[in-house]
């Protein structure tokens, strides 16, 4: 496969670089090819604005995805931003790697995702789902947090795991049309032993050499829902 892990962290001796580190390795090793977007290595401008557009439809009025769709169409989105769109329409498999901040991703990846999963391209109409502009690809949450496993289930503290990444693994990877394998998660990082982040990285190599054989999550499928979007089941359900 030709994968693309997109990498946000601060700290070139975390967890999550040793996780990127790792994942670069290992997957060469299985014969994949693999490119980095090290965002804050390259100091990737997080914030969606006017200046995204080498030409504007409206310089009065910024409407963002109707600007990115018509800059998508006529090649006048922002250097940095095709430029990264070329590395999305290349891979197979997109690794998003960042540790959890305030229950989703870190500013400057949701800056990325603001910015290069454009509309026109990966979304747009009714182009989501399994006929979003990303359908065929796979996407993998590899991610950190500084809770412990039992903070994360039903009816805990904090609820589930799967609710709190509800809005990137189906809101924002599923949407564009993405297979969403199932997140790897390393919990309560910061405080476990050396031992331990040894035993996530390994568990983390296993996942790797599978992903093969991972199965995608569940989410909406377009074949569901009529042209309006009404669930075609409850209109069976009203009709029959």
């Amino acid at each position: 496969m030709k994968v693309l892990i997109v990498f946000a962290h601060n700290e070139e001796k975390s967890f999550n670089t040793a996780m990127k580190n790792l994942a670069v390795e290992r997957l060469r090793s299985n014969g994949h090819e693999v490119i980095v977007s090290d965002l804050y290595a390259m100091k990737f401008k997080a914030v969606a604005d006017g200046d995204d557009f080498l030409e504007r439809a409206n310089p009065e009025y910024l409407v963002y995805a109707m600007e990115q769709r018509l800059a998508y169409k006529n090649g006048t989105l922002a250097p940095d931003i095709m430029a990264e769109l070329e590395k999305v329409k290349w891979a197979d498999l997109i690794i998003f790697n960042f540790p959890i901040y305030w229950y989703s991703m870190p500013a400057i990846m949701k800056g990325w995702v603001d910015r290069v999963l454009v509309s026109g391209y990966c979304y747009g109409g009714m182009r989501f789902y399994d006929r979003g502009g990303l359908a065929g690809k796979k996407a993998l949450v590899a991610t950190s947090l500084g809770g412990q496993p039992h903070m994360f289930q039903k009816g805990s503290i904090h609820g589930e795991l799967e609710l709190m990444l509800k809005p990137i693994l189906q809101g924002t990877l599923a949407y564009t049309g993405l297979a969403v394998l199932p997140p790897f998660v390393a919990f309560h990082v910061p405080y476990v032993s050396a031992e331990a982040r040894a035993r996530y990285l390994d568990d983390y190599t296993a996942r790797l050499d599978a992903l093969a054989l991972a199965e995608a999550l569940r989410f909406p499928s377009m074949d569901d829902f009529d042209e309006k979007l009404h669930p075609r089941a409850a209109m069976s359900a009203a009709t029959g």
